[in-house]
């Protein structure tokens, strides 16, 4: 009898879930970079493990929006919250002590769903005794159904919380298709990439406004595939931040995101990238979120 549950990854900016999915499903589905709201829309990455199906989702981090962007970006989050059997509040160990989980518990609960505490980057941690006193305060805040401890980066605990969550699991068919990791597209994976690349190479400078679209997908006869890449920006003045001097930070940008699209789509891939001025383009984008 085949068994499924859906799993959302909830938690602040930067707490680690995407790291966590990557781990879980075995590749690369979802990008990681320190900057905050890397993570637009949710991800769902999929494992089976004998006669059950986990699916999960990746959920940006939850966070009181300001601006536009932002709204759709928590917007996404709750659509994933709303469509989970079970949710997993994720927590930068190392961080915890300077943030407020309050209002974001306080969120949670009215979905009155099982939500499991997951107390991550524990090998960051310095000071270990630490650990049960912040397992402590969080279960003081909010009363979880269980709590595990782990590093989703080195995946320590993460077979612990898998074991715990097929035991939930729910009769019924499988979502996906048995060979399915995820349902993101290679064309919606590769734009990722890029953005994660630009992360990388820009750090401080980079302006957070800024969308990466494919305009050319052309597969070759010989296996390999031309990728046309736009980098949409708000103002003329952030295109010199990303072209840098003569072109050369958008070649290394282009170059590092080649070679990672290349190792997961097992091709070669000739890659493009062109930075274009779209003033437009988050409302654009805005409505879009959640269709």
């Amino acid at each position: 009898m085949q068994k499924t549950l859906v799993i959302a990854l909830a938690g602040c900016p930067n707490a680690g879930k995407s790291t966590l999915i990557n781990k879980i499903v075995g590749q690369k589905i979802a990008i990681v970079t320190s900057k905050c709201q890397t993570t637009r829309f949710n991800t769902k990455g999929i494992t089976n493990i004998d006669d059950t199906q986990l699916v999960f989702i990746d959920t940006p981090g939850l966070f009181k929006p300001s601006r536009p962007l932002e709204k759709s970006i928590v917007k996404q989050a709750n659509l994933g919250l709303e469509e989970a059997d079970l949710i997993c509040f994720i927590v930068d160990a190392t961080f915890a002590k300077k943030q407020d989980f309050s209002s974001i518990l306080k969120q949670l609960q009215t979905l009155k769903k099982p939500i499991i505490l997951l107390l991550n980057k524990v090998d960051a941690l310095k000071i270990k005794s630490e650990l049960l006193q912040l397992s402590q305060d969080m279960n003081r805040l909010y009363d979880f159904d269980s709590t595990f401890m782990i590093s989703a980066k080195k995946g320590t605990g993460i077979n612990e919380v898998l074991n715990y969550i097929q035991a939930r699991a729910i009769e019924g068919p499988w979502l996906f298709d048995q060979d399915i990791a995820s349902h993101i597209t290679d064309r919606n994976l590769a734009e990722e990439i890029t953005r994660e690349a630009l992360y990388y190479a820009l750090g401080a400078e980079l302006p957070y406004a800024l969308e990466v679209q494919t305009e050319l997908w052309e597969d070759k006869e010989d296996s390999s595939v031309k990728i046309n890449q736009v980098i949409h920006i708000l103002k003329a003045s952030q295109k010199k931040i990303i072209l840098g001097t003569r072109g050369q930070k958008l070649k290394s940008i282009g170059q590092r995101a080649r070679e990672q699209i290349a190792k997961i789509l097992e091709r070669n891939v000739h890659l493009f990238l062109y930075v274009k001025v779209k003033p437009d383009w988050i409302e654009r984008s805005v409505a879009g979120f959640g269709n």
